[in-house]
């Protein structure tokens, strides 16, 4: 272990991750549900919900999973469609990887395991600032990974109550959640460029195109953004070694 990490509080650190993310867990919560509600209403059982949600652990690919369930399944077309949905966690593992190097393998073989978009933005924002730490990364990723099913669970058992789950505003959580992490990984106007050119790439992808390309392209097009024109001094705040 890299010394930058010796010293430290397991328990302090762990809390540190597990406060750190709670906040994008509670607002999961419905979006779990909505998922759950959505499976069984497609003829899932809650069973499968919460096998799918522990084995998977992808929300925008499971909605998009869900969404095309028939019998009997398309199964080409959904390897092919949640593949492509799944395909900007090479991008966040490409920047995520300089901050979780110093981590045992085993943390970081955990870490791309379960990593979810809101472990990952948390990640990256206090990986700017200060070392991660095994006990924080921890306290940050296992209790997403396990809110995620039991709460889909819960929206399969129940969410049948609900049959347009619209009418509450539903649909639009995925949308605030993401919104959430712009805005927490928001740094002025260094920020603006990848953020303005992977919004307007998936819009209009999104308008043009046929399937899910909207969100591989908006990736590629805010991660070109921020390569041309990233700059030393806006981008590299001083880290503490260790909390």
């Amino acid at each position: 272990m890299n010394a930058n990490h010796k010293q430290y509080s397991v328990a302090v650190e762990f809390r540190r991750g597990f406060l750190d993310i709670f906040p994008l867990l509670l607002g999961a919560i419905p979006f779990a549900m909505l998922l759950g509600s959505l499976g069984v209403q497609k003829g899932l059982s809650p069973l499968e919900v919460s096998t799918m949600s522990f084995l998977v652990f992808a929300g925008g690919a499971q909605f998009l999973a869900v969404g095309m369930w028939e019998t009997p399944a398309p199964v080409a077309a959904l390897v092919i469609a949640t593949l492509l949905v799944n395909m900007r966690h090479v991008l966040m593992g490409a920047a995520l990887r300089p901050l979780i190097m110093d981590l045992p393998l085993g943390t970081r073989a955990l870490f791309v395991s379960i990593h979810s978009d809101e472990t990952w933005a948390t990640a990256l924002k206090t990986g700017q600032s200060r070392a991660l730490t095994v006990p924080y990364v921890i306290g940050l990723i296992v209790p997403f990974y396990f809110n995620w099913p039991f709460w889909g669970t819960l929206g399969a058992v129940f969410g049948g109550l609900v049959s347009e789950p619209a009418m509450f505003g539903a649909d639009f959580v995925f949308t605030a959640v993401f919104l959430c992490l712009v805005v927490g990984l928001w740094r002025g106007r260094a920020s603006a460029p990848p953020v303005i050119a992977g919004g307007l790439v998936a819009l209009l992808s999104y308008l043009w195109l046929p399937g899910v390309w909207y969100v591989f392209l908006g990736g590629i097009a805010g991660t070109l953004a921020g390569a041309i024109f990233w700059r030393p001094e806006a981008n590299e705040p001083d880290r503490e070694a260790f909390p």
